[in-house]
Parts: C-alpha cells; structure tokens; sequence
C-alpha cells in the first residue's frame, strides 16, 4: 500500500504533465508498480497476467474479503481513516462539533457489543408484534410500509425519480422488489448449485425464525413459506437485461389508474404508512410485478405473508443485532453467497454502517482533512481534457453522420462534472442518535434516509443531488440528470498520484473517467437527450450502425467465462464494456495532446526508462483491476453485476485496440490482437 496520500498533495499540485518538484520528496514506487508485473508471461498472449501476476501471487484474498484488488486496497485505507475520524469524534466529548457527535455517538453504539449482546432480539420485537397481529389482508400495506421505514425490503420499492420524459418534475415511483436473495435467476434456475443454493437459503430463514423464538418446525414451515411467496414475486420481476432498456419500465399514469390496475393493495395507505407527500403522476416500472403483487395479497393465506414480513424484517436487522443474529447473517450472506472465511472486524463494519447511513455528514469530515477545497478544481481540470478527447473523437468517427454528430457534442457539453464532493452538505439536524441504543439508530436513519428521498416527489429536480458519499472509491454517470460524480475517495493513488507521470496518471484515472464520460453514449446512456430526458437524437442510419458495433461486444463478452464454466452475459455488461473500450481510447487520446506539447514520442522509452509512455499507459491501466475472488463471488457477480471481472476488463479491452498492440509489439495473431474482429463503438 503506498504511503504517499493523493488528497494531502493535490492542493499543492495537480497536473496532466510529469510532476516536478513537490514540498515532499516521492516515494519510489510511484506510477506503475513494476512489481506486480510478471516479466514471464508474453504480454502480448495475456496482458493481464503481464501487468498483475507477482501483484495477484502476492497480495492472497483475506479471510474476511470474498475480492481483493486494487479498488479493496484503496477502499480499506479510506476506512482507517474515516475510523480515525469515527474514533476522535466518539471521543470527543464536550469539545465535539453537533456533526461530530452525531456520527461519533452512531457508530460508539455500534461498536458497544456488550449494550448489543443484553438486548439480543428485544429491538424488533416491537416490528414482529405488529406482524403477529395481521389479521385481515387490508393490514398489509401499511405493514409492509412500516418494515420499508425501517429499512426491510419487502414488497414493492417506493422511490422519487425524474419523469423520463420530463425530468425537471420528479415523480412517485413503483417498482418490483420484495426479494432476499440477489436477484430473480437465484428463484429459477434449476441447476444444482442454484438448487443447493435455495436450500442454503432456507436454513438461514430457519435459524433466524428460531433465534427469534420459535420452535425448530415451526421455524422451518416459516422459511418454506416464506420462499414460496418470494418465488412469486420472482416470476413477475423482470430480468436485468429486459431492465437496461429505459422504455421497458416507463409507464406513467394516475395514482387512480394504478388503483384501478390493482383493487386489492390499497396504494394511498401504502403511502401514508412510507411518509410519502401527495402523491400525483406514478411511474409503475413493473406493471408486471404490481399485478402480482396484487394477486399475491388477495390469494395467499395470511400466515405466509407473516412468513414473509418477519423474514425480511429479520434478515434486515441480523446484522446489527446481538452475536447469534450477525453470526447467521454472516454464514449466510458472506461465506455461502460470497466465499468470505470470516466476518469483517466490528470497527469496519461499524464504520461502513455509519458511511451507509449517516454519510454525508462522515464524508464532511472526511474531505475536510483529506480533500481541501481547491483539489475540486484541479482535479476538475483533467476531467475537461478527457471531455475536450471525447470532443474529437466524436468529431473523427467514420460511422457517424455530421447531424448526429452535432448532437452528440451538444450533450457531451451538457455534461455536469460533480468533483470531490457536494456543492451543498446534507442537514442532518432533524436525525436522532443515540450512543445506548444502536438498532433504534439504524432505523431511525432509515426513515430519515427514506423521507429525504420521498420528499423529493411534487418538486424540481436537483441535479446536483449525490448518490455516493464522498470517501466512496467508485464514479457513476447519470442518464437522467447527464452528470458524472468523482468521489474524493477514488481521487487517490494509485488511481491518481501527484507524483506519478501523466502516463501513468491518464491510463488509470483518465481511463475511469474516460469511461464514466462514454457512458452518456453506451446502449442505455445513448437513449438519453441533453437535458436527461428520454430522446432518440439519432438517425436511423447512424443508430443502426450504433447498435452494429454493440453486438459485437455483446458476442465478444458473452464468450468469456468465469470458474472455468460460466460464461459472462454480453448483454447485462455491454454498457460497463462499452464504457471500458472508449474510455480507454480516449483518455490515450488527451496523453497524446499532453505529449505532444514537449515533442514526446509516446512509443519510444526516454533514456534510463524500461518502458515507453504508451506501455506505462496500457501497465497503468491493467494494474487498476488486478485482483483475486473467490469462486462464489465470481458466480454471483456473473449473474448480477454489470460489470466484467477485472481479467476482461483489461484483455478485452487491449485486445480491441491498435494502440496497445503497436506499444507492445504485438504481431497480427496474437492473442490480445483480435484484428479484423476487434470491436469498437466510441
């Protein structure tokens, strides 16, 4: 782990070019970490094991990581230190700040596992009191509302969101949800390991019923019940894929229509009971599920829906409860699901709950020590040389006709960049914490969370709202309000380093931001006009074109596999893999401008260097995704996540682009040369 930090240097430099001479003398392992790479494998046949196999045969997967990579690495520095932020704070005392309290006061009740350990079940009993005594189906949703204050997720979700089609107006949304287990393929699948899997699942409802008192049969008639209505559910959810298409889950109408689609769930309790405001236009983004649900809530008995609520309810709350709740919560969602050995030490995960929870105003303190005010700015300028190589790599395509072309710049200069953090902090006055009780903390905080977010409905869209606190080491674009966020957690070594070179620097930080960028452009963010509304600015020609260029991406990555069997789904990825393959073009792109103002050629080494610009560009940016995972969370990432593992996301990337075969020297047949196959869209 470097001992050099990004954010305590960026106020005295930051810059595309090579840094000069800082007020603190570098550490020599800045830029590309030559010892991860494993000068025995051919970096032309696979570039990954090239760049990241001393790095992946040294750095094993820890007992309580199901991943380890350099995301992790960086992620568990950002955590020691906002411990040492948590611990200052709790200690406080008198001296501390209200902001310092209230996050030093959440997270000293985390980590009092002795308060925790005497109350064992006793903080839900109120929640499963209140599910015991559903008597008749009209009770329902203003149950599953309560549980939804508290933070479970049972039934439907309830959010604000733009109007698609209007996205200065926010609207009420309805969508699927009411799932435990990652997503509707783990209900349906017929295969062995899905099947283990399932029972797997059932033992661990078992054992919380039974934590929870009741008798060892009752508790496992409880969890078949239990999963039996979540199959249901799962049946009416729609696929991920079926999902990326923003028309798919369009569908607005009257708070009356959707009364009318669904006579047997009364939706003006329902939104009484979640504290939402008055309620106007609906998005029903599952009408499919709705339905369903509304069937569900007429026809199954009452005891399986008791089944079902205090399930969620339960499994929502193991984790912070007393050692037997977490313990199955772990066994369960950690080992089984992920691969994990052992839990994460409490003081981490005390700190990720208060980041989850009281976020921004943890983040406050964070950027105050470690991100000062004029980082936002500088950093900010490297963001516009990668959007100014966007710029003229949309004005050179050869697929593209000057009419869509224009549009295509417009948005791209329409593109708000969110540096750093927040231009407005949360208030968190209205908050209650307690340093006595931690369970009342975490669902306080989540009707706090969940009110802010409803309150939202009836009124203009803030497009500069954060969906990511500030120590979050991850970046995301927003379709609908065309704004890319950069966290300050991610605005460190060795995605960017002071005292690294502008090669290095573009081909790990330019790249991420490069790819952010072109994900106003890929299969979901293209559909998408300036201003965020759903808008085709294409023509039909161009479009056709477009969508010629992704199936072959589609294919390329669909014949990845992961375990050695199971193959990546082309289609779920194919925006992370459209975002990698541009903004890797891109960013290679602005390290030529910067080159080019000193002369640099940026494929031959300078005297006394082992590797030229351009190779320190490809090494930089392979080294960013060296990481090690267990099998289990291989599989579930192959079903889930958007996003190829770190072994694609660089060798198919490089393998579709010129400029790294002719840094490396890679004649035509090699492997990471796909020559007349290589796919490329931006």
């Amino acid at each position: 782990m470097r001992t050099c930090r990004l954010l305590q240097a960026l106020s005295l430099v930051l810059s595309l070019a090579t840094i000069g001479a800082a007020a603190k003398p570098p550490a020599p392992s800045h830029g590309v970490d030559l010892s991860a790479i494993d000068p025995q494998v051919n970096p032309c046949q696979d570039f990954y094991m090239y760049a990241c196999g001393n790095w992946k045969k040294n750095n094993p997967i820890p007992a309580d990581k199901p991943i380890w990579g350099r995301f992790e690495q960086l992620e568990e520095r950002n955590l020691h230190e906002l411990r040492g932020l948590l611990q200052q704070a709790a200690q406080a005392g008198a001296k501390a700040t209200p902001l310092q309290r209230k996050v030093g006061d959440f997270y000293a009740a985390c980590m009092n596992r002795a308060a925790i350990g005497r109350r064992g079940a006793a903080p839900l009993r109120p929640t499963l009191a209140a599910i015991a005594a559903l008597r008749r189906r009209t009770q329902l949703p203003a149950l599953v509302a309560r549980l939804q204050r508290e933070g479970a997720g049972a039934g439907p979700r309830f959010y604000a969101y733009p109007d698609a089609h209007n996205v200065m107006h926010v609207i009420a949304n309805v969508d699927q949800g009411g799932l435990g287990l990652p997503s509707r393929s783990y209900y349906l699948k017929t295969d062995a390991h899905s099947v283990k899997l399932r029972q797997q699942y059932l033992a661990y409802a078992a054992k919380l019923f039974e934590l929870a008192g009741k008798p060892r049969h009752q508790a496992e008639e409880d969890a078949a019940a239990a999963l039996r209505l979540e199959t249901d559910l799962a049946q009416a959810a729609r696929s991920r894929v079926w999902r990326r298409d923003p028309n798919h889950t369009y569908h607005r109408m009257s708070l009356r229509q959707l009364q009318q689609m669904t006579p047997g769930w009364n939706w003006k309790t329902y939104f009484r009971g979640v504290d939402a405001p008055a309620i106007g236009p609906v998005n029903v983004a599952s009408r499919r599920f709705v339905r369903v649900l509304n069937h569900l809530a007429a026809s199954e008995p009452l005891p399986v829906w008791r089944a079902y609520l205090e399930l969620h309810a339960l499994s929502q709350a193991a984790p912070y409860l007393s050692h037997p709740f977490v313990a199955a919560d772990f066994n369960f969602n950690g080992r089984i699901l992920e691969g994990a050995k052992k839990n994460l030490p409490r003081w981490e995960r005390c700190t990720r709950y208060t980041d989850r929870q009281l976020g921004m105003a943890l983040g406050r303190l964070y950027v105050q020590r470690y991100f000062p005010p004029q980082a936002k700015a500088k950093a900010l300028r490297m963001v516009e040389a990668i959007q100014a190589a966007l710029g003229s790599d949309i004005q050179q395509l050869t697929w593209m006709t000057p009419a869509t072309k224009q549009k295509a710049l417009i948005k791209l200069h329409a593109i708000a960049n969110m540096i750093g953090y927040p231009h407005r902090w949360r208030d968190y006055r209205p908050l209650a914490v307690s340093r006595r009780n931690f369970y009342a903390d975490i669902a306080r905080s989540a009707a706090f969370n969940l009110h802010r977010d409803l309150v939202k409905i009836g009124h203009p869209l803030d497009r500069h709202h954060w969906q990511m606190t500030p120590p979050t080491v991850n970046a995301y674009y927003s379709p609908t309000r065309n704004i890319i966020v950069f966290p300050a957690g991610i605005l460190q070594p060795p995605f960017y380093d002071p005292y690294a070179d502008a090669a290095s620097n573009l081909g790990a930080m330019g790249v991420v931001i490069g790819h952010e960028n072109t994900h106003g452009f890929d299969d979901e963010g293209s559909r998408y006009g300036p201003h965020g509304n759903l808008h085709n600015w294409w023509t039909a020609a161009d479009k056709r074109n477009f969508d010629q260029r992704e199936r072959c991406l589609v294919k390329e990555y669909s014949g990845f596999t992961v375990n050695g069997r199971q193959h990546l789904n082309g289609r779920l990825t194919l925006g992370e893999n459209t975002a990698d393959n541009g903004g890797i073009r891109i960013a290679f792109m602005a390290l030529l401008t910067d080159l080019a103002k000193s002369n640099t050629n940026i494929y031959a080494a300078a005297p006394g260097s082992r590797y030229s610009p351009a190779q320190r560009f490809f090494l930089s940016y392979g080294q960013i995704w060296c990481e090690n995972a267990t099998p289990q969370i291989q599989a579930l990432r192959a079903r889930v996540d958007p996003h190829s593992p770190g072994r694609y996301r660089v060798n198919g990337v490089v393998s579709n682009f010129n400029a790294f075969a002719h840094a490396f020297h890679c004649g035509p047949g090699s492997a990471m040369v796909r020559g007349p196959k290589a796919c490329r869209v931006w």
